[in-house]
């Protein structure tokens, strides 16, 4: 808003205030102010990737255009139409049309055959020359796909899409953790921490739910975003979008993404994909190639690290400290976009991005955080909170809700038999995976004896006897 000159900073400031005064959004404070009308509120904050008409709208050059449209059609075998480039480029009928008549224009193709009257209806063929450019255009870069949006347009969609913004509440927090068995007072530290948008650090013994509460929060975060399916900056082509981690939303795949005919409305541009806010979870795999730009010396474009994919949602880093990366390695990696909310990547040129760090980034470790990190990157962590073990009624109702959806019985005597003779007598913690996995033993046990499931003492003995290791 303040590069578009639509705020001052002092502005922005007096909203600011306001804002954490009401304990609203941005928006709502000003518009209390009067400062911007709702309607162009509302484009900030729902920012919908407007439809190009013509290649002007598309923020690329034109020579790039063509040349992504002869490499499209070099790989079906020089045949092509309308239709076809306009579904590989995911661009609409009025910015491929102007593209053909370009590439006719310059004789890199010609008019093979016509199924009906207009345009959209021929079928073209390259010609040696549109071959040769085809060709040469390959040898720079193969990607194939749908157009880049350039990297501006994609650094201001972060902006606008921003998680710091999204609404969550008591109602959200327990919307989110209800199949989970979690006291009052962890939710009321949770809560915030999420809404904060910012970066969290779970930490505590392993299998009190410290990667089961990360994940569900980040399925359960609301809203919508639009992603480019690539992004160019400088010529060079960035694969951003990973069917892997974005999900689109299927009510409206089938109506935005299939032919792009002109008799259609298309609510925004194809090029970007309209989907949940992403969650990206990565374990002990993390390796220091994965936080940088992976540029593909065979097919020359790059692919977007990890990290990145997770803009405008979540980045879970689970059993942080066991990665092939050493943690202070990583820290020195992201202290500064942490602290500043930007990221500085670099292409394999030496070029370096300037990428908008917004996501929320949630650290789960059972080590001890002292041992990992210094008190300079925990200050630069806004929330550290310490999941500790369940209680015993807590510990009792997770194994009612295991029984439950086994559909056997959870006797009370049964449950303080397992109590007294394998946590109490042993002094053994209560984790909250133990009912889970005790009860997969005894499962496992009675399909082999071929008996009905039932939790009594010589199941729960069995189970024990497998699961808790004796030294």
């Amino acid at each position: 808003m303040i590069h578009e000159r639509l705020l001052t900073d002092e502005q922005l400031k007096r909203a600011r205030i306001l804002q954490q005064q009401l304990g609203s959004h941005l928006g709502d404070a000003l518009l209390s102010l009067d400062l911007l009308p709702e309607e162009q509120i509302m484009r900030f904050f729902n920012p919908v990737p407007p439809v190009p008409v013509k290649i002007a709208d598309t923020g690329l050059d034109e020579s790039f255009l063509v040349d992504l449209s002869l490499k499209a059609a070099y790989l079906e075998a020089g045949t092509f139409s309308v239709q076809s480039i306009a579904e590989t480029l995911c661009l609409p009928f009025s910015v491929v049309t102007e593209l053909i008549e370009r590439i006719r224009t310059d004789h890199l193709a010609t008019v093979r055959s016509m199924n009906g009257y207009g345009d959209t209806t021929q079928i073209l063929e390259l010609t040696q020359r549109g071959r040769e450019r085809a060709e040469a255009a390959r040898a720079i870069s193969q990607y194939v796909g749908a157009a880049p949006v350039p990297l501006q347009d994609y650094t201001r969609a972060l902006v606008r899409q921003t998680v710091r913004e999204i609404d969550l509440d008591r109602a959200w927090i327990h919307a989110g953790l209800q199949h989970l068995v979690i006291g009052q007072q962890l939710l009321d530290q949770l809560g915030p921490a999420f809404a904060s948008g910012r970066s969290i650090f779970l930490y505590g013994p392993p299998g009190t739910g410290k990667t089961s509460i990360a994940e569900a929060l980040g399925r359960k975060l609301p809203g919508e975003v639009y992603i480019p399916q690539a992004i160019t900056v400088s010529g060079q082509i960035i694969r951003l979008f990973d069917s892997a981690i974005h999900k689109e939303l299927q009510h409206t795949s089938q109506q935005e993404t299939g032919q792009l005919d002109l008799n259609r409305h298309i609510r925004h541009d194809p090029r970007w994909k309209k989907c949940h806010r992403p969650v990206v979870m990565v374990g002990g795999e993390l390796t220091p190639d994965m936080l940088e730009f992976r540029y593909d010396e065979s097919s020359r474009f790059y692919e977007a690290p990890i990290h990145m994919k997770a803009g405008n949602g979540m980045f879970i880093l689970d059993d942080f400290g066991r990665q092939r990366i050493a943690p202070r390695q990583l820290l020195n990696r992201w202290i500064i976009p942490l602290e500043r909310g930007t990221d500085f990547p670099s292409l394999h040129t030496g070029m370096k991005l300037t990428i908008p760090f917004d996501q929320i980034t949630v650290f789960c470790t059972n080590l001890n955080p002292l041992d990992l990190v210094d008190d300079a990157f925990l200050r630069r962590i806004r929330h550290k909170i310490h999941i500790r073990h369940q209680t015993e009624e807590e510990f009792k109702e997770i194994m009612r809700r295991i029984c439950e959806a086994q559909g056997i019985a959870c006797e009370a005597q049964t449950v303080e038999y397992l109590l007294e003779n394998y946590y109490r007598k042993t002094n053994r913690p209560m984790a909250a995976n133990h009912p889970r996995d005790l009860m997969e033993h005894i499962v496992d046990r009675a399909r082999f004896l071929k008996q009905p499931v039932a939790l009594a003492p010589e199941a729960i003995d069995s189970a024990a006897a497998n699961y808790f290791v004796k030294l």
